[in-house]
């Protein structure tokens, strides 16, 4: 099995090429690490499974995997963190990710793996437990924006518009261009169905 990593953290990607290399059935065939590598890493090599951290530089790996899976919804997308938070999970979920487990449950990732090459849908034990849950009573508000295809960096250019800033004040406090920002505003309008970023900006404090 041929899978590509991509991890923020360079002592992680190692130790999981070395691992799994180890085991004699898997081959990687390169490392990222932010979620913008992971797109291009997954148009280069196509690999049967992408393994991925979520919280990364630049580029989340949720964003990535919305990316990837726009592209190709049969792109098979394991997480790989350390968070156990319900609105990534959701979000994960939402997307289309093949699986979600925690790196501290580590004797389960070449099974988890292994499963998802087969195109299986695949829950670290302590995510298993809480799947009912997060489906019947995670934020409504959140929900409704996850549903959307709404990215986390999406929602906090809608907060910020909703608090009345400009672009270039957004711009200021994301570290983007201004450009970028219209981008995602464009994005975010055409997902939500809205004509401008008044409208928005009501749609937000409705769905508080």
């Amino acid at each position: 099995m041929n899978i590509v990593i991509v991890d923020d953290d360079p002592f992680v990607s190692m130790s999981l090429k070395t691992i799994l290399e180890s085991s004699g059935e898997i081959q990687i065939l390169d490392i990222g690490k932010n979620g913008k590598e992971a797109v291009c890493l997954y148009e280069t090599h196509r690999p049967e499974v992408l393994l991925m951290d979520i919280r990364m530089d630049e580029m989340t790996g949720l964003e990535a995997a919305e990316i990837i899976l726009k592209k190709d919804p049969d792109a098979k997308i394991l997480f790989l963190t350390t968070f156990l938070d319900d609105e990534y999970i959701v979000q994960s979920l939402l997307l289309g990710a093949k699986g979600y487990i925690l790196k501290q449950d580590f004797e389960s990732l070449l099974p988890s793996l292994k499963a998802v090459a087969k195109g299986q849908n695949v829950f670290g034990s302590e995510i298993a437990t809480r799947l009912p849950d997060f489906l019947t009573s995670a934020n409504q508000t959140s929900y409704d924006y996850l549903a959307k295809g709404i990215t986390e960096k999406e929602l906090e250019i809608i907060h910020l518009i909703a608090e009345g800033c400009s672009n270039r004040e957004i711009a200021g406090q994301l570290y983007l261009s201004e450009g970028t920002v219209r981008n995602y505003l464009s994005s975010i309008l055409e997902k939500l169905e809205l004509r401008d970023r008044t409208q928005l900006a009501v749609f937000y404090y409705q769905h508080r």
